[in-house]
């Protein structure tokens, strides 16, 4: 509790969740990200509990952590909910995962050698800290880039999702792997790890979603959110990938013809599977909406906004945001001709934050200060949002056709109906 009148924190509670919608709509007229209005009010409230000395308590930082789980969980649930495979959607997906892979992985290193001149850590634990700062958060982005073009969304949609996962396995890996382990063992690891994860996954998505379309009963949609939110937390138990889970059981579902087919098809009713996915989609879509609002709006009550008054901080943050953006222009270069405005999407958020606070007590370096967290978060949503301003929408690209008579347009439009 907050106050002390239980109805007067239900109240509160109902406010927070009608602001956080009318910061969809301010958002949409300004561009700026609903997330970054999110965590600025939940500054203000800071200062507003201090005026009327209110305490959130001391189990903030597990509320906190609890809600940034169920958060990621959703999250990227509704991006997989809203991606469709084909065949000619291929190209665009491997393009994202690369792009995601060296982006990710060279920010890491990058940063990592940044933080330890600045901060003199030794270089593997500066990686560690280095690593949250490099995911790209799909919590603002997949509801910022609604706007573009349906390839540029769809890309940016893609890319987000495998900078959260791979940025995910990374950091597991990293703190699980001891600091004298050889490149050949950590491959291995990983490998090992990936290869039984996505086994487990395809196993799990086809047996729920046979399952689940046999279930008559209204509430279904949220005990499969249940059991999906309890397979991630067994699967972080046994150091798995559990993300893998999620985003193989959502694109099973809102793919079910393209993983059903063949002599599969006899197995699934289209009609039900189709009902299910639209009803999921909604219950995800909007419990993801409530949990980020709460994560973002306590995240910034919990901030320590003293240490953004520091010059050094702010000086070490500036080279660490800078450097992202170095490293973002030369990974998008690498696979694509247009970057405008991929460049400037580029935010961190709810996996960064969420990462952070998982950092295991032998890693733990006091001098890291939170503020260089909050300076990551500010800017880059700042930066999106100057870029969103001032891009100019494109339609997308369309095959162009060329007639030299009536009869021969005649044609084409009978064999396109």
């Amino acid at each position: 509790m907050i106050t002390q009148n239980i109805y007067y924190d239900i109240l509160l509670i109902c406010g927070v969740i009608i602001l956080s919608y009318s910061f969809g709509w301010v958002s949409k007229l300004t561009r700026i990200p609903s997330v970054l209005l999110l965590i600025l009010f939940g500054i203000g409230c800071q200062f507003a509990m201090r005026y009327f000395n209110l305490h959130l308590g001391p189990s903030a930082f597990n509320l906190l952590q609890l809600l940034g789980i169920v958060g990621l969980i959703m999250i990227v649930l509704e991006a997989a909910l809203d991606l469709t495979l084909t065949r000619e959607k291929r190209p665009l997906i491997l393009k994202a995962f690369a792009v995601a892979f060296v982006a990710l992985s060279g920010s890491a290193v990058v940063l990592a050698y940044l933080i330890q001149e600045f901060l003199n850590f030794e270089f593997y634990v500066a990686l560690v800290y280095a690593i949250p700062l490099s995911v790209m958060s799909s919590a603002i982005i997949i509801p910022s880039v609604k706007q573009l073009s349906q390839s540029r969304k769809e890309f940016m949609i893609y890319e987000s999702t495998f900078s959260d996962i791979l940025g995910i396995m990374f950091f597991y890996f990293a703190i699980g792997t001891p600091k004298d382990a050889t490149a050949l063992s950590i491959v291995k690891e990983v490998g090992f790890n990936v290869l039984i994860t996505v086994s487990l996954s395809v196993f799990i998505s086809y047996l729920l979603v046979l399952i689940f379309q046999k279930i008559e009963e209204n509430a279904r949609l949220f005990l499969l959110i249940a059991v999906l939110i309890a397979l991630y937390s067994v699967g972080k138990i046994f150091h798995l990938s559990s993300l893998i889970v999620i985003l193989i059981f959502g694109l099973t579902l809102s793919n079910y013809k393209l993983f059903f087919s063949g002599k599969l098809q006899k197995w699934i009713d289209p009609g039900v599977l189709k009902k299910i996915n639209k009803e999921f989609h909604l219950v995800t879509l909007e419990s993801a909406f409530v949990v980020r609002t709460f994560f973002f709006v306590v995240f910034g009550m919990t901030l320590d906004l003293a240490s953004l008054l520091n010059v050094g901080t702010a000086i070490i943050s500036i080279s660490l945001v800078l450097a992202l953006y170095v490293v973002r222009l030369i990974s998008l270069r690498l696979f694509m001709k247009s970057i405008n405005p991929e460049w400037f999407i580029a935010p961190r958020g709810l996996i960064t934050v969420l990462l952070f606070f998982g950092i295991p007590e032998a890693y733990v370096q006091h001098n890291f200060s939170s503020g260089i967290l909050l300076y990551a978060i500010l800017m880059t949503g700042l930066v999106m949002t100057i870029g969103m301003i001032f891009y100019q929408n494109e339609a997308d690209d369309v095959a162009e056709l060329h007639f030299d008579n009536l009869a021969e347009l005649d044609k084409e439009l009978v064999k396109r109906e």
